[in-house]
C-alpha cells in the first residue's frame, strides 16, 4: 500500500523538471536523426527488456543511423517534411534487426594483454559473421570489444555493428579517453542510456546497466574476469533468461580468469574461439568468414592455411615463454639465454605484438595478433 508520504511525493512535480525537459528537448531537436526517446509501452520499447527485472521507465538513444533511409542523402539533411518521421522509423527497424542477432562481449576493466586481444578479435569476428556486439563503453574488455565490432563492421549491411548500454546521462562520455569511440559507436552503432541528460558516473548506477546489456544481447561472452567482477552479474542475468553464457578460459594462476572458471563450473559454456560461440549460436557463416577466419582472427587472402601447422617456425623463446606471465629470471633459467640477449629478443618479439610486458617485470605471449 501506497503511504500519503509516498502519495505526495508522486504528485508534487520535482522542482528540476522543467529545466529537465528543456534540456531533454534542445537535445532531441539539435540531432532528430540521432537522436530519441522510447518510453514503456511504446510499441518500439526493445521487446527482450520487457521480461527484465525493472524494466527502464524510458531509453535515451543515440545513433542507429543508416544514410539509406528515406529522404536522406547521406548529408544528414532531409529532403522532405515527412523524411525525419521516415527516418525515425527506419532506424527503429535497424534498432530490432540488430537486436535479433546480437551477443553481449564483456569482462575485466583491467584485462591482460592477452584478455583485450581476445575481446577485440572475438567481437570482430562476430560482426564480420553479421552479429551485433553488445557491450557497456567501460575501460579494458568491453572497450577493446567495440573497437573490434567497428573492425569487423560490413559495409551497407543493415545492421549496426555494435550497442554501447552505459550508466550516464548520454551528453556525457566516460571516461573521457573514450570520446573518440563514442563518436564511432553513434555513427556505426548506438548508445543506450535509461538516465535522464547530466546524469554523471555514479558507482551504484554501473550494476544497474549489466541487467540491460544481458536482456537485449541474445547471449553473452565473458571474456576475462575475477570472482567479483561486474561481468559476473551480467552472466549470471543472462542465465537467468535462459539465455546461452559462454566464457573463455585462462591460466590456473591468473585472477583475471578465475570468474570465467567459476562460471564453467556453473554450466557457462567453454569456447576457445569465436567460432565455438557461433555454432552454438546456429549462425550460419559467410563463406568468407568460414574459410578465412578461425578462433576470431582474421586472415587476408592469399595468406597461407590457417589449419597449416607452423609450430617449426616458432622461436625457441616463444616456446619457453608459453602461455602464463613469466618473469626475466625464469626465462633465463629455462632457455640459458645471456641476460643482454634474452632482453634484445623479448623486445624484438614485443614491437612485432608477439610478447607483451605486464607490471611486476613479469611477459606474457600473445596468441591472437
Amino acid at each position: 500500500m501506497v503511504s500519503r508520504k509516498q502519495a505526495t511525493s508522486l504528485h508534487t512535480e520535482a522542482p528540476e523538471l522543467a529545466v529537465l525537459l528543456a534540456t531533454t528537448w534542445n537535445w532531441l531537436e539539435a540531432n532528430r536523426q540521432q537522436r530519441r526517446i522510447v518510453v514503456l509501452g511504446d510499441p518500439t520499447y526493445p521487446p527482450s527488456l520487457l521480461t527484465i527485472e525493472d524494466p527502464p521507465l524510458m531509453l535515451y538513444l543515440l545513433g542507429g543511423q543508416n544514410n539509406e533511409s528515406a529522404g536522406n542523402s547521406g548529408n544528414g539533411k532531409s529532403n522532405s517534411p515527412s523524411a525525419p518521421v521516415q527516418y525515425v522509423q527506419t532506424a527503429i527497424d535497424l534498432v530490432a534487426k540488430s537486436l535479433a542477432s546480437s551477443i553481449a562481449v564483456v569482462g575485466s576493466r583491467n584485462p591482460t594483454p592477452q584478455g583485450a586481444a581476445n575481446a577485440r578479435h572475438f567481437a570482430k569476428a562476430f560482426s564480420e559473421a553479421g552479429l551485433t556486439v553488445v557491450s557497456g563503453l567501460a575501460p579494458g574488455v568491453e572497450s577493446a570489444a567495440h573497437e573490434g565490432a567497428l573492425d569487423g563492421r560490413r559495409t551497407n549491411n543493415r545492421r549496426l555493428a555494435t550497442i554501447a548500454v552505459v550508466s550516464t546521462g548520454l551528453d556525457r562520455v566516460y571516461q573521457k579517453d573514450h570520446r573518440d569511440l563514442a563518436h564511432r559507436i553513434a555513427e556505426n552503432g548506438l548508445i543506450i542510456s535509461e538516465y535522464p541528460l547530466g546524469t554523471p558516473p555514479l558507482a551504484e548506477n554501473f550494476p544497474k546497466r549489466n541487467r540491460l546489456i544481458a536482456g537485449l544481447a541474445q547471449g553473452t561472452l565473458v571474456v576475462e574476469a575475477a570472482l567479483k567482477s561486474g561481468s559476473l552479474i551480467t552472466a549470471r542475468l543472462a542465465a537467468e533468461h535462459g539465455k546461452d553464457v559462454f566464457a573463455i578460459p585462462g591460466s590456473i594462476q591468473s585472477t583475471q580468469a578465475s570468474g570465467c572458471h567459476a562460471l564453467i563450473k556453473q554450466g557457462a559454456k567453454l569456447v576457445e574461439s569465436a567460432q565455438d560461440v557461433l555454432e552454438m549460436l546456429k549462425i550460419v557463416l559467410p563463406p568468407k568468414f568460414a574459410t578465412n577466419s578461425i578462433a576470431g582472427r582474421a586472415y587476408s587472402a592469399g595468406t597461407n592455411d590457417p589449419f597449416e601447422d607452423d609450430s617449426e617456425a616458432e622461436s625457441d623463446l616463444l616456446t619457453a615463454l608459453g602461455f602464463d606471465p613469466v618473469g626475466l629470471d625464469a626465462l633465463q633459467a629455462r632457455t640459458g639465454i645471456s641476460t643482454p640477449q634474452l632482453q634484445a629478443e623479448l623486445m624484438t618479439l614485443e614491437l612485432a605484438g608477439q610478447v607483451a610486458r605486464l607490471p611486476g617485470g613479469l611477459f606474457q605471449r600473445l596468441t591472437v595478433s
